[in-house]
């Protein structure tokens, strides 16, 4: 009987520290999923901060794009408003001029067009 008492006693002790150790398991994996938790919430912070910046450089981006090319479209309609003005003060300065530049322009297009 005395190791049927023995036997019993340490079972009830090896019973006692498996809980014990299933306990401190249920907590530790509790601490795992909470760092984990964390970890992904801050992976997720960052990710939307990443993405804000590259948003903004991409605004920053389209919006120089836009001004440089309306600076261009401006230079360019600068551009054709002054070949107007030239071409006519040229044809009121030298009718004549301008008609044979005119016609000599003409007939060599005229001469490739039939080759």
């Amino acid at each position: 009987m005395a190791s049927s008492d023995v036997d019993k006693g340490l079972s009830e002790r090896f019973e006692k520290e498996l809980a014990a150790v299933k306990n401190d398991i249920t907590q530790l994996t509790e601490r795992i999923g909470e760092a984990l938790n964390a970890l992904s919430g801050e992976a997720a912070s960052q990710a939307r901060r990443g993405y804000r910046q590259a948003r903004r450089g991409i605004n920053s981006v389209l919006s120089d794009a836009q001004a440089q090319g309306s600076a261009t479209m401006e230079a360019a309609q600068s551009a054709a408003a002054s070949i107007e003005e030239s071409a006519e003060e040229a044809i009121r300065e030298r009718p004549l001029t301008t008609l044979a530049v005119a016609l000599g322009v003409g007939f060599l297009i005229g001469m490739a067009w039939r080759r």
